[in-house]
């Protein structure tokens, strides 16, 4: 089953100057965006760089969910924050690296230490980090309450 999702730009004038709003194709989200606040303090305004840690957090919190629900396993709650930083050269911008943390409460069925293990290994099968694999470092910082 294939399945596919868009988000719209829209943007005036230059790349320091302009202005543009990012919108999802389903109506989730119309995100302000602009350079300066993309590399300076975002002010509201959101960047590649923070859509794709929401893409990488997003997909790896399901991937954990997925892991621990074929183990048998299950937490009362997990939270992912996943930082994305850049980095602006003479040469441009570039992509550095993706950190998640994952932090589990209230586990069931599995260890800590098997749990720390599960999340790390689960950040290899997350698609948006298989597709962000080669092109950036990825790190795992694992918690468990």
């Amino acid at each position: 089953m294939k399945f596919s999702r868009h988000v719209t730009v829209n943007w005036q004038g230059g790349i320091t100057d302009g202005t543009g709003s990012a919108k999802a194709g389903t109506g989730a989200f119309d995100l302000p965006v602009t350079f300066p606040r993309r590399i300076g303090e975002p002010e509201g305004a959101t960047s590649p760089e923070e859509l794709i840690a929401a893409a990488h957090g997003t997909c790896y919190a399901m991937v954990i969910a997925a892991t621990l629900g074929r183990r048998s396993a299950s937490a009362k709650a997990t939270t992912v924050s996943c930082t994305v930083t850049g980095e602006k050269t003479d040469a441009g911008l570039k992509i550095l690296s993706s950190a998640l943390k994952v932090e589990a409460e209230g586990l069931q069925g599995i260890t800590a230490a098997d749990f720390e293990a599960l999340a790390k290994e689960a950040e290899g099968t997350c698609p948006v980090s298989v597709a962000l694999h080669g092109n950036l470092t990825i790190s795992v910082d694992v918690t468990v309450k």
